[in-house]
């Protein structure tokens, strides 16, 4: 199996791609992972490398340098014509194309697709792309959430039999330091504390989590907001400064410790304009945290409104900080939420299903052209070995 995808290390659906890769059976699938661009000045990438390389995962670097750099695209048809490619799973729409259209020309046996969102507003270009190139010349394309499946089938037009719901997965969450959060950052024993961590792009709308921390801050004097990811971290301070909240609003950029952050919080929050199913999300819900976010997405799949938390809808700072206060005026309430959204995250969004339901996916279209996994039910009725994908 040969893993497709652009960069490696930055935000949620690259760590999708590399935990798909890591933990597939090595007993079963032979595992690559090219990366198309180049890496050095991505976030986190060179701690996604070594994981990947350390776990027996081949990796290449195409080193595209733009669009139209047809070297790395030389690469990457030598690479599927003669590596012994039978799956090449792509991540996002620029390896989807590629994987569609290389991998349908040079006949790999299994072209899989893994859209993880987008606004599906505007961009009538993609749309065609993703209809008339992805999903024609892929054999799947998984969509990360039903929503996103729903908006695939009737507004991009993607035929219905080839969009297959994987929802994402994660591990849970590991113990935490939050005290060590607490005295680098000097916060207040006992004071609230509001989390929100993302790759900090425009989607994510941060600047109105921004705006709801101010409202939050007259019920709450004492509540921090705080704001982990890579992006421009200067222009959100500045939106802080602007609302006067930069002393309650902490902007920290990339962080590691993502896990003393949760163990650090009281609430886990999320301002975004569309998601597919965010992997932040799913670590408040391991750690236990009760989640205000917005209902865009794959989110209602996730958070059961007034059970694990509550959804209310994009760019409405008030209606977020309303629902924050009521968490903060009532820590019992708070604590059952985290508590059961920690018990949904385990039942419904592990790493383990995430992983079992993508192998299963390779074994039944592999099996489709009579290609057997080991280890499957199909290589054991053949009862011989064969080629590992």
């Amino acid at each position: 199996m040969l893993t497709l995808t652009d960069v490696v290390g930055l935000g949620g659906a690259e760590r999708v791609a590399e935990d798909l890769c890591v933990l597939a059976d090595p007993q079963r699938f032979r595992r690559s992972l090219c990366v198309t661009r180049p890496t050095a000045h991505v976030n986190g990438s060179e701690a996604s490398l070594a994981r990947l390389r350390e776990s027996g995962v081949e990796v290449i670097l195409a080193e595209r340098r733009h669009r139209l750099d047809w070297r790395a695209v030389q690469r990457l048809v030598s690479l599927l014509r003669h590596g012994r490619v039978d799956v090449v799973h792509a991540h996002k729409f620029g390896s989807n194309v590629w994987a569609a259209m290389l991998g349908h020309a040079l006949g790999v046996p299994v072209v899989i697709a893994h859209e993880h969102t987008w606004s599906f507003e505007g961009q009538p270009a993609r749309r065609v792309a993703d209809r008339e190139v992805v999903a024609r010349l892929s054999d799947a394309v998984i969509a990360v959430s039903e929503a996103d499946r729903s908006r695939m089938i009737a507004t991009v037009g993607m035929p219905a039999d080839r969009v297959v719901l994987v929802h994402n997965g994660i591990a849970g969450a590991g113990p935490g330091d939050g005290e060590a959060v607490a005295r680098e950052l000097g916060l207040r024993p006992g004071a609230p504390v509001l989390l929100q961590t993302a790759t900090l792009r425009p989607q994510k709308a941060v600047e109105v989590m921004i705006a709801a921390a101010a409202i939050v801050r007259r019920a709450h004097p004492d509540v921090r907001l705080l704001i982990a990811g890579y992006g421009d971290v200067a222009r959100l301070r500045t939106v802080a400064a602007d609302h006067g909240v930069s002393d309650e609003v902490m902007v920290l950029g990339p962080r590691t410790d993502v896990a003393d952050l949760l163990a650090c919080a009281t609430v886990g929050v999320l301002s975004s304009d569309f998601e597919g199913m965010p992997l932040a999300v799913l670590e408040y819900m391991a750690a236990g945290l009760p989640v205000v976010a917005t209902d865009v997405g794959g989110l209602p799949e996730m958070v059961r409104e007034g059970e694990t938390g509550f959804l209310v809808a994009p760019r409405d700072p008030a209606a977020l900080a309303e629902r924050v206060v009521r968490l903060l005026d009532d820590p019992a309430m708070a604590r059952d939420m985290g508590a059961r959204g920690r018990v949904r995250q385990q039942e419904s969004f592990s790493q383990t299903a995430m992983v079992g339901a993508v192998a299963e996916l390779y074994e039944r279209l592999l099996a489709a052209k009579g290609i057997s996994v080991p280890g499957s039910a199909t290589s054991a009725a053949a009862g011989a070995p064969v080629p590992q994908p």
